[in-house]
């Protein structure tokens, strides 16, 4: 016998391991739905991170609660967790099934609802089913239904609870830490508000620079000219690395800036340059210069024409002495 059940109702389970099936009708405009289920425990939070199963994660450590691949069937679309409710540990009071919308609010999915199974029937009939509404139209993400301990057995409780803020908001609110990247299946934008980060599917770009110009914010164009670009300063070329100096028998250092004469051991040195010309002194009489010999004898230095001190004449003959 199925159960059809409201908002807030609750039967009991009779069977070891059920299926929770969420099925809707696809379309145009009609986001993806993800089946995601959370093991809590007696304070009604996970024990650890490995109880939350969803797409990134469809198997508990156990085994005994896994998601299954999603189908298509007449109806519609399905995705569903299984869920062997006899062989959990002890310390599990709840298994919480959720489901969560890709790129669109649940207002957009037409036909949600969750079909509870004995998982031990492969055709037979459900054991209960909840048709779920989303109560404000803005949820990404609703319980659907929970099965909770009771006693010795187990019940099923109809919940229809949705968040704005898609898987992130409702795997935190049962104290999972998430990434990002493990939530690309919700609504990422209300997931970057739950939980202050950028949505993964937004990469910063990398910062470029500014212009000196305020640019507007809508999509209009400024009418003002942007001011010429300042022409780049030309490179600076490289400076030379130092050549290194010679050593033993090598020439003197190139780089250099003065050049000094090395003397040369065991040899007469070199002449020294002629010495610079004689400056004329102004106001005085100068010597003549010596004009060049070309083929023609040349006049005998002023000194050989000087009279001679002692010359004296040879003794005059008897026809020139006085009488």
């Amino acid at each position: 016998m199925t159960h059809t059940m409201l908002k807030g109702s609750n039967v009991p389970v009779d069977a070891a391991a059920v299926r929770a099936v969420l099925r809707w009708t696809p379309g145009a405009g009609v986001p993806d739905v993800d089946a995601s289920a959370l093991l809590l425990g007696a304070s009604g939070r996970v024990r650890s991170d490995e109880d939350f199963v969803f797409y990134n994660q469809p198997r508990h450590p156990s085994g005994l609660v896994r998601r299954l691949p999603k189908r298509s069937v007449p109806e519609g679309l399905t995705d569903t967790i299984e869920a062997d409710l006899g062989a959990l540990d002890a310390s599990v009071d709840q298994v919480v099934i959720a489901a969560s919308s890709d790129g669109a609010a649940f207002e957009q999915v037409p036909d949600l609802r969750i079909l509870l199974f004995d998982a031990a029937s492969a055709g037979g009939e459900p054991l209960a089913v909840f048709d779920v509404r989303p109560e404000t139209g803005e949820e990404t993400a609703i319980i659907c239904g929970e099965l909770y301990r009771r006693g010795e057995g187990w019940k099923f409780r109809a919940v229809g609870q949705g968040y704005p803020t898609g898987l992130i908001g409702l795997a935190t609110a049962f104290g999972i830490s998430v990434d990002d990247s493990e939530a690309g299946g919700e609504d990422e934008s209300a997931a970057a508000a739950q939980a202050g980060a950028q949505p993964s599917a937004v990469r910063p770009e990398a910062p470029q620079p500014q212009p000196q110009v305020s640019q507007p914010r809508s999509g209009a164009q400024s009418a003002q000219p942007a001011p010429a670009a300042v022409p780049p300063a030309p490179p600076v070329p490289p400076r030379p690395a130092p050549m290194p100096a010679a050593t033993g028998a090598g020439g003197p250092d190139s780089q250099a800036t003065v050049l000094h004469q090395q003397p040369s051991y065991g040899y007469p040195p070199a002449a020294a340059p002629p010495a610079a010309a004689h400056q004329p002194a102004y106001g005085y009489p100068q010597p003549a210069a010596a004009p060049p010999a070309y083929g023609y004898p040349q006049p005998a230095a002023a000194a050989a024409h000087a009279p001679d001190p002692h010359f004296v004449l040879p003794p005059q003959g008897p026809q020139f002495i006085r009488a």
